[in-house]
């Protein structure tokens, strides 16, 4: 900015979640506390910031004026980004604590043979460097990850879920 631009954006409606460098080391060592082994600790990150908004206020902060002083030019979403981040915090998968920002996430329980032997496929798979291959077995695993923005998005209604 100080050159006087143009700021890159990927999308104008891109989100994402912030917190400061303190807070995150309080919730860290708060649930580091509480843990009794296991868990799964979610944090509330509170509401997502508009990339573009806030491109928007680092520009008038500058003492400049978006779109007159400096433009901001959105260059596209990069393959695999998506626009949102989805975080695991609704109350129907998460726990509450007695810190409000500190959730635990409900998780199912596997049968560690099953995901043992899915791993082991998955590990020889990536290591002969098959890789749609090695993505079908990911994504069997972890069949709630949706590609987006890639060339993986067909294997998504494709995938048997495991």
């Amino acid at each position: 900015m100080e050159k006087g631009g143009p700021l890159t954006v990927t999308h104008p409606d891109i989100t994402r979640y912030f917190m400061t460098i303190p807070e995150a080391c309080q919730l860290v060592l708060e649930a580091g506390a509480m843990g009794q082994g296991g868990e799964i600790f979610v944090f509330d990150m509170g509401q997502p910031v508009k990339i573009a908004e806030l491109a928007c206020k680092m520009i008038r902060m500058s003492g400049r004026e978006p779109g007159i002083d400096i433009q901001i030019v959105y260059t596209g979403l990069r393959p695999g980004e998506k626009l949102y981040e989805e975080l695991l915090n609704t109350a129907e998968n998460t726990l509450s604590t007695y810190h409000e920002k500190i959730l635990i996430a409900r998780v199912r329980e596997y049968d560690f043979v099953e995901v043992n032997d899915h791993i082991e496929k998955l590990i020889a798979s990536a290591q002969k460097h098959y890789i749609t291959p090695t993505v079908v077995l990911m994504k069997q695993l972890v069949p709630e990850f949706i590609s987006k923005n890639s060339a993986y998005e067909q294997l998504d209604k494709d995938i048997i879920k495991l």
